[in-house]
């Protein structure tokens, strides 16, 4: 019995991370990913502290970006201490207050589009709010791409670069990112309380769809 136990002990070591390992034990690229119930704590906290981030709005891609690179780092098992979070925050707050405007303006928009094929006044209105909803869908995959690649250094602009070119080279990547701009609304809509844990998981998302198991990479979250 005490054998057996032994074995299962080294291997949930070998998975997460720490000792004592079995012989021959390679380091898991993402230990964070396997923390289970942890994990899932991380994930909520995360998403409290984004929202608390974002509350004066034109913060809010900052905060996301603070999110993401905040997860990043506890999946790496690295030190993810939150004042690295609140540092992400100050150092994408400038430009992400010119990203926050932007996304505001197109959406407004959309959703502007949207609510004047809702009156049925307009010609083509149901082609109209197609467009209006499937613009939304992508503004908001191009925003979730650019916060996965924000860093202190690149700035925002080489984010919005780097997202747009992830996107194209990973087109499944960009439906699952889709789906998680669906997730956040449709459980939004249905709670405005839950949008504070959605916020956390789609920061999850957009760490783990980027490393999803895929043929010939030995980096994934798998």
């Amino acid at each position: 019995m005490s054998t057996r136990k032994q074995r299962r002990a080294a291997a949930r070591a070998d998975t997460e991370g720490f000792g004592p390992t079995r012989a021959g034990w390679v380091p898991h690229a993402w230990p964070g990913a396997h923390g289970g119930f942890t994990l899932w704590g991380e994930v909520l906290l995360t998403g409290i502290m984004i929202t608390l981030a974002a509350l004066p709005l034109v913060t809010a891609p900052a905060a996301a970006a603070a999110g993401v690179r905040h997860l990043t780092r506890y999946l790496r098992g690295e030190a993810s201490p939150w004042a690295e979070f609140w540092n992400d925050v100050r150092a994408g707050a400038l430009g992400g207050a010119a990203v926050a405007l932007v996304t505001a303006v197109i959406a407004t928009v959309l959703v502007v589009d949207i609510q004047l094929a809702g009156t049925g006044l307009l010609p083509g209105a149901t082609l109209i709010a197609v467009i209006g909803w499937l613009g939304i869908t992508a503004l908001a995959v191009v925003f979730m791409a650019a916060v996965g690649q924000w860093d202190p250094h690149g700035g925002w602009r080489n984010a919005a670069l780097r997202g747009l070119a992830q996107l194209r080279g990973d087109l499944g990547g960009a439906a699952y990112l889709a789906s998680t701009a669906g997730f956040v609304g449709v459980a939004t809509w249905a709670l405005p309380a839950l949008l504070v844990p959605a916020l956390g998981c789609a920061a999850l998302a957009i760490v783990a769809i980027p490393a999803r198991p895929r043929k010939g990479d030995p980096e994934s979250l798998a």
